[in-house]
């Protein structure tokens, strides 16, 4: 009988028409996955691939043999996840990228109940402030915004990213506070141009009545990074539009005061993201449920609420 390993390094190899695309998804050498191929072609005693220096295609008994065993390959590493993630203790390294302030301030305190529960679990966690490929990356797991729910992801909200206009109060010294967004444009603007984009994005601010209004800032200071604009906010250089989630010990502790409160800016949700729930492993289904769980017993998402 050939080996699931075998079998899957096929499949991949066949849907990405690349031995080496195949090894990213499946954590394997190129050379690794061409060698199981050439190992299930011997085996088989037919030619699955047309090999070249260019392209990798399927022959036609390669094509039949996609279609006979896609779907019972689906559903025998299913099996197999289920049983591995119910029938032993989680175990391994667990990928995950998680956004810096995210990732810090609210997912890397809950560590050290999560490692006394899962003592097998070994963590290598991604501080970044991208969307990263979870598949070709070979990522467990990422916590953060703006990521594509590409086929075969999941994703489960933490909580609104919400954000809101601060400045410092030796900044606002001697100035009328605003009453309403629109009164931001007469302040010193730090705006952040996209990492992604390239553009400084405009926003619209809404209050619980559901009335929006425009918040445009002068651009003043122009960054590209979260942190940077909430430290030229501390450093009494303007007004910020930042997320509620990066300022919330600032403003708590005065470093920073809120403008226009009861006002935000909506910028989608801070996701965690995961392969699919059929074909999860252990030690990224205990993650998930544990980080969701301690987030619902927090109520960590109304720190994020404008």
């Amino acid at each position: 009988m050939e080996t699931l390993t075998n079998l899957e390094s096929f499949v991949r190899a066949a849907e990405g028409g690349s031995f080496s695309g195949a090894g990213r998804r499946l954590g394997l050498t190129a050379a690794a996955v061409s060698r199981n191929v050439a190992m299930l072609e011997r085996n088989l005693g037919v030619r699955l691939f047309h090999r070249s220096t260019r392209k990798l295609t399927l022959t036609e008994a390669g094509e039949r043999f996609l279609v006979a065993i896609g779907g019972n390959l689906h559903a025998l590493q299913a099996a197999i996840a289920e049983t591995a993630a119910h029938g032993s203790e989680p175990a391994g390294v667990l990928k995950v990228s998680l956004g810096p302030t995210i990732g810090l301030a609210y997912i890397l305190p809950l560590l050290p109940a999560f490692l006394a529960k899962y003592p097998r679990i070994t963590p290598e966690w991604h501080f970044e402030n991208r969307p990263v490929d979870l598949i070709a990356e070979n990522y467990d797991a990422a916590i953060g915004g703006g990521f594509d729910l590409a086929p075969g992801l999941v994703s489960r909200t933490l909580g609104p990213v919400h954000l809101v206009a601060v400045a410092s109060p030796a900044y606002m010294s001697g100035r009328a506070l605003p009453t309403d967004p629109s009164e931001l444009a007469a302040l010193n603007g730090i705006v952040m141009r996209s990492p992604r984009t390239g553009r400084i994005r405009p926003w619209m601010f809404r209050n619980a009545s559901g009335v929006e209004v425009s918040a445009t800032l002068p651009e003043t200071i122009i960054v590209n990074d979260p942190a940077a604009l909430r430290e030229a906010a501390r450093l009494g250089l303007g007004v910020s539009l930042i997320a509620l989630l990066d300022v919330v010990p600032d403003l708590e502790r005065g470093d920073l005061i809120r403008l226009v409160p009861g006002w935000y800016g909506d910028a989608g949700a801070i996701s965690l993201y995961y392969a699919s729930r059929t074909l999860i492993s252990a030690k990224t289904r205990v993650f998930v449920d544990f980080v969701v769980d301690a987030f619902r017993r927090q109520q960590l998402d109304l720190r994020f609420t404008g």
